[in-house]
């Protein structure tokens, strides 16, 4: 293969079942600038750590293909994190190579590094067109919770959303529903209208916050910033489905 880019990388998942359509090869990246307080993957903040590795797109993609047998039709690469967005070199290199090989691409992103200053922008536009799918987390619709949450605000994350809906680049939006946190009604309802005013949301999924992360916290010597908050209960999940619409949405069908 030709020279290729060189990605900060935490981890590989071989058969995942819930980072896009069918099943996936997940790629995990190095490196996070959101801090949230739910975050079940602390040990990806640092942009580089004594278990991550630096590995190449070439490297990363032969290891993908070891298991395409597996995808079936719906299937193919999911690059999750992390924020993949911090390495939009890598990222971009292995699409472009995914794609020759006819593999269906998605990213797991937050939007956080997201802006329409150079040379991001161009990049971001130009890896776009290697992109089936992306799973955009929107964390919070309140700048204020939304800070609270995750210690940055949410201004060029929604700009992100709207900017892919103009470029019509389809999305599933992500939602963790936390306790105290966003599972109030009038945050879902303010989130449920942002959403309607997107063109290109394919599925609404809201995912219930839950502690199976907080063992990290604890072996990083982090205090858990959630500690005392249980996950929230099958009436305030199905409160949230409905009020977010979940239902109208039928979801990624074809490539």
């Amino acid at each position: 293969m030709s020279d290729s880019a060189l990605g900060m990388i935490h981890s590989t998942e071989n058969f995942g079942t819930v980072d896009g359509p069918g099943v996936r090869f997940v790629v995990f990246t190095q490196g996070c600038k959101m801090r949230c307080q739910f975050c079940h993957n602390p040990d990806t903040w640092k942009m580089k750590t004594d278990t991550s590795k630096e590995r190449s797109a070439d490297d990363v993609l032969q290891e993908a293909l070891r298991f395409r047998a597996y995808w079936g039709k719906d299937g193919g690469i999911t690059v999750s994190g992390g924020e993949p967005l911090l390495q939009l070199d890598f990222l971009l290199d292995l699409f472009k190579k995914a794609k020759a090989l006819g593999i269906h691409t998605t990213i797991d992103t937050c939007g956080k590094p997201f802006t329409k200053e150079e040379p991001f922008f161009s990049k971001f536009n130009e890896l776009l067109q290697y992109t089936d799918l992306i799973l955009f987390d929107i964390k919070h619709i309140d700048n204020r919770g939304h800070k609270e949450l995750t210690g940055q605000s949410n201004d060029n994350i929604l700009e992100m959303a709207q900017y892919l809906s103009e470029v019509g680049q389809p999305v599933w939006i992500r939602h963790v529903l936390v306790p105290q946190r966003t599972d109030y009604d009038e945050f879902l309802i303010r989130l449920d209208a942002f959403i309607q005013t997107l063109n290109n949301v394919e599925k609404v999924e809201v995912l219930p916050y839950h502690t199976m992360g907080k063992f990290k916290w604890d072996k990083l010597g982090l205090e858990y910033p959630l500690e005392g908050i249980k996950p929230p209960e099958q009436d305030r999940i199905k409160n949230a489905r409905e009020l977010l619409h979940v239902d109208q949405y039928k979801g990624y069908l074809a490539h």
